[in-house]
């Protein structure tokens, strides 16, 4: 067992800040429309539960402390399994409910993961919004970061847009990570950054055209072209979420109430904000009351 680096624990923790700050907008938005947000007041709820993003990051740390560093893939997807098995009403997405029931079931993870969708795989979300800390602890070595978040991804989403989502976003945490204590880099510079070690993929045209929008981009415009997770893909998240945390580098309770301003898939787009943004900054400037609601996490050492 490794002990995870300080930057990947500060992910986790920015992670689930994002993703149970991001779940709660949901039922506000709904019951009393948007002045709460408007108005930046804090939700009201005693206890803000993280969801299926949570859940998900946590496994993986595990994973990555049992295995020093690297994912196991069989081992990974066992630890999904039963992690799901343990706790199925966190908002897992239809397809995870599949994928995950089976694999539990002893069903082979390749068959099951592969034979989705028509034998293309799932492009969904749902493997770049765990990848944060696997970035962050792999901040000093880019190429293993960017391996080992595919390596990740193709246990629960084969297709090859679901994998560069995973990619771009550890390959965010880990420049995140590399900047700490010095000045943040610029936005455009920092998704350039991206863009340039990512396969060819609509990931990473949406990259790139998020890093091409000029400083004064509206949060509307950017959502729009971009897309905030709606669709729930790889392609139509991932991009509006970077673009947010790369503007946001210094600050996680701004670049929070800023993407969660995009709607669509909100918990997602935060969980993937927060946890690029903590790898460089940490949590502890989140105001108390943030994390006296905030669900607790598990330590990462115990057993999935």
């Amino acid at each position: 067992m490794t002990n995870p680096p300080v930057p990947a624990l500060d992910s986790l923790s920015g992670l689930a800040f994002g993703d149970a700050f991001g779940d709660r907008w949901f039922g506000i938005l709904r019951r009393e429309g948007p002045e709460p947000l408007a108005a930046r007041i804090p939700p009201q709820e005693p206890v803000w539960q993280w969801s299926d993003d949570t859940a998900q990051a946590i496994v993986l740390v595990r994973e990555l402390a049992e295995g020093a560093g690297t994912v196991d893939q069989d081992r990974f997807a066992l630890r999904l399994a039963e992690a799901y098995a343990a706790d199925s009403h966190r908002g897992y997405g239809a397809s995870m409910h599949d994928v995950l029931r089976r694999v539990g079931a002893g069903e082979p993870w390749r068959d099951v993961v592969t034979g989705q969708f028509e034998g293309m795989g799932s492009w969904g979300n749902g493997a770049a919004m765990r990848v944060a800390p696997l970035g962050a602890w792999h901040a000093a070595d880019l190429d293993t970061a960017a391996e080992q978040a595919a390596r990740q991804s193709e246990v629960s989403h084969h297709h090859p847009e679901a994998v560069a989502g995973a990619v771009a976003v550890a390959l965010a945490a880990a420049l995140a990570t590399r900047s700490r204590g010095g000045p943040a880099p610029a936005r455009a510079d920092f998704l350039q950054e991206v863009a340039a070690r990512l396969p060819d993929s609509d990931v990473r045209s949406g990259v790139r055209v998020a890093a091409r929008m000029p400083a004064r981009t509206s949060l509307r415009h950017a959502a729009e072209v971009l897309g905030s997770g709606y669709r729930m893909s790889g392609p139509d998240t991932v991009p509006f979420a970077l673009w947010c945390a790369a503007g946001h580098l210094d600050g996680l309770e701004e670049g929070l109430w800023f993407t969660v301003e995009g709607r669509g898939d909100i918990d997602t787009t935060c969980a993937i904000a927060g946890g690029v943004i903590a790898a460089r900054t940490g949590v502890a400037a989140l105001p108390p009351a943030w994390h006296a609601a905030r669900e607790p996490l598990p330590a990462v050492d115990e057993g999935s």
